[in-house]
Order: structure tokens, then C-alpha cells, then sequence
């Protein structure tokens, strides 16, 4: 077997999941401590507020910075459930998730008074229930934004152009990026405004795709070999509601997934084409290889393997449709647990201790997968 090169760009790719994103913390710190770090973290939503403190601070202080901004999100309740038992911890749990609804969460967002529909038309307090203005000062105390933008960790967050609909990456290969732009990838509506760069307005990534994994995956072909860890914190599989509050909760699953494995399956047969292309040019007679048509074809070729690692939060029972938004500091630490817990399963599977450069362009690797998922 060939071992993964030398060479190999390790990504991150979080997904945007609000109180879940505990999760991709918690995975972040395990693959430290395996000696995993990223060259690259793309993010959207509350994945880009993970990606820009890891890209935005040494790398002895990262984990230090992860965890003082999910404490300090996680203090409006850090008195844990008195009474054993599902149904008991739901109902905490939805009572967490009512005192953000109505208090805001410290360190992110506060609700605006007087309410939005009491306000004027094309004022700024008429345009969401709550105010984003404490999320600023976090990043500004959490992040150095002249790190994060010499590198050598490359960040991309994802927006949706407000007025065009369009999606783009603001991403540090290409511009200098500053807190605006991690709270534009956050921005969704109508809880929270849309942010003004440049004189255009941009709301939420996830109102086009919750995941940055295509925009990884379309950057210059690849042209290198790269090791993706995927990081989800919604699943598109899952069981039929049985009863009407599962609906909803059902609905938000399958969306914000963007169907991420989808994606991934296209990918693979594309990047397998792609190799084919690169091989076949390489075997033609001397005479055809300069054809506009063969040219073209060497051209969309690509020589790169990738390996991408799926790893997804999965839901405890006694979890509803609010667990994005409960952000008691009992489930913020659970989820950042589950996170550990996940990277260190897979990194002791079979699979990926025995993994190789992939012979086909693709491998995926899905090794925590449980019948929840």
C-alpha cells in the first residue's frame, strides 16, 4: 500500500449548527492531541466562528480561545439538571432554550427592544429580532485578526449576497478578512441582521449551504492531496417523526445537512474522471497530444487523492428542534465531549490507522456511524 503523502493539506470543514458547535470544538481538540492540524478551516455560520479563532490565534492558544468563547456562550445557564431522565432533560433542555429565545446568550446576541416589527421601515432595529453587537466585541476579544490573516492557516467563511442571492467565500487567500466578515457567515435571518461589507449586505451561508465541503473540494480541481475532516453537526439520515413536534426538528436535519454525502459521492466520481483524464492524456501518441480537445481534457485532469473523514454530532433522545439554539453550559460541554469522543473513535478504527493514498482519486471514511445517523 502507499502511504498519504508528505505533501497532504489537512482541511477542516465545519458546518454551521448554532449551540451544536461545541462539537466541532471538542473534535478540534482531540486531533491535536493526535498531532492533526489544519492547514485550512472553511466555515459557515457557527463553524465559521470555530474556523476563525483556530485560524486566528497561535497554535498554542487555540484551544484556549475555543474554550472561553463556548464558556462564556454557555453562562446564562450553568446550573445542571436536578432530576435524572429523559423526559426530565428534555424538559431543561427546552427551558434553556427559552431563556436564550427571550434573554439572548452572553457574548453573542441580545434581543432588540423595542421588537423589530415596532420599528421604521430601512432601520437597522427593524430588520431582526436581535442584536448581533456583542458577537463583534467577542471576536474582536477572542481572535488576532493580523494572524489570522498572514496565515499559515487559510480561512474561507461562507455568505449569501443579501440583494444578488448569490453565495460567496470571503477567504484569506484572496483578501484580508475581519470580524464583519465571520459575523456576515452567521448572520440568519430574521434572528440576527444582515452585515454590511463593502456597501452590500450578506446574510447567513446556510440559506444556500450549511457546508463549505464543495467549495473545498472545487478549489483549483485539487490540485494537491488533501485529508478533509468534515465535520457535521446535522444529519440527513434519520428516523420518521412520530409525532408532530419531531417534524420540525426532522425538517431542520434534512437542511441544514445540504446534503453533504451527496456531495461527497459526486465528488468521488468526479475526481475519479478527473485522474482518468490526467492518465489518458499522458497515454496518447505525441501527435494527438497538442488536439485543442485533448489540451482541454489534460487541462480539467488532476493527479491530486483525497481522503475525507466524515464525522456528525449525533442527536440524544432527549434532544428537540431548539438544540441549536439551548445553550445551557451542560450541553454545550456534552457536545464538546461527543466531539473528542468521535475524532478519537476514528482515529483508532481500523480504517484509518491502515488508510492509504487513495488508488482512485477518493476515499471517504465514515467510521462513527451509528443507527441514529
Amino acid at each position: 500500500m502507499s502511504e498519504p503523502t508528505n505533501t497532504e493539506k489537512t482541511v477542516l470543514v465545519l458546518q454551521g449548527g448554532g449551540a451544536l458547535g461545541a462539537y466541532q470544538a471538542g473534535a478540534y481538540e482531540a486531533l491535536v492531541e493526535h498531532d492533526i492540524v489544519p492547514d485550512w478551516v472553511a466555515g459557515i455560520s457557527i463553524g465559521a466562528i470555530n474556523a476563525a479563532i483556530i485560524a486566528g490565534n497561535e497554535a498554542d492558544k487555540r484551544i484556549e480561545r475555543l474554550r472561553a468563547f463556548w464558556k462564556l456562550v454557555s453562562s446564562g445557564l450553568i446550573a445542571p439538571p436536578v432530576v435524572p431522565g429523559t423526559h426530565a432533560r428534555t424538559f431543561y433542555n427546552e427551558t434553556s432554550a427559552a431563556i436564550s429565545a427571550a434573554m439572548g446568550v452572553p457574548g453573542f446576541f441580545t434581543p432588540r427592544l423595542p421588537a423589530p416589527y415596532l420599528m421604521p421601515p430601512g432601520t437597522k432595529g427593524a430588520l431582526s429580532v436581535y442584536d448581533t453587537q456583542p458577537l463583534r466585541q467577542t471576536l474582536e476579544e477572542l481572535i488576532d485578526f493580523d494572524v489570522l490573516n498572514r496565515e499559515p492557516v487559510r480561512l474561507s467563511v461562507g455568505a449569501v449576497n443579501v440583494n444578488s442571492g448569490n453565495f460567496i467565500y470571503f477567504d484569506t487567500a484572496g483578501m484580508r478578512l475581519g470580524p464583519e466578515h465571520v459575523m456576515a457567515s452567521g448572520a440568519l435571518p430574521p434572528g440576527f441582521p444582515p452585515v454590511e461589507i463593502d456597501g452590500q449586505y450578506y446574510w447567513d451561508g446556510g440559506l444556500v449551504s450549511n457546508t463549505p465541503l464543495q467549495y473545498v473540494l472545487d478549489d483549483e480541481g485539487p490540485r494537491e492531496d488533501m485529508c478533509v475532516f468534515q465535520i457535521d453537526l446535522f444529519s440527513a439520515r434519520g428516523q420518521a417523526p412520530l409525532a408532530f413536534w419531531d417534524v420540525e426538528q426532522r425538517m431542520k436535519d434534512i437542511r441544514y445537512s445540504s446534503r453533504t454525502r451527496l456531495n461527497t459521492d459526486r465528488f468521488r466520481e468526479v475526481q475519479t474522471m478527473r485522474r482518468a483524464a490526467r492518465r489518458l492524456y499522458r497515454k496518447l501518441p505525441d501527435a494527438l497530444k497538442n488536439d485543442p480537445d485533448a489540451l482541454f481534457l489534460d487541462g480539467c485532469g488532476c493527479d491530486a487523492a483525497v481522503t475525507i473523514v466524515h464525522l456528525i454530532h449525533r442527536r440524544a433522545a432527549y434532544e428537540r428542534t431548539s438544540k441549536d439554539y439551548e445553550f445551557s453550559r451542560t450541553s454545550v460541554d456534552e457536545h464538546w465531549l461527543a466531539g473528542m469522543d468521535d475524532v478519537n473513535r476514528t482515529l483508532r478504527h481500523h480504517d484509518w490507522r491502515t488508510r492509504h493514498r487513495p488508488d482512485e482519486g477518493v476515499t471517504v471514511l465514515d467510521l462513527t456511524r451509528e443507527g441514529n445517523y
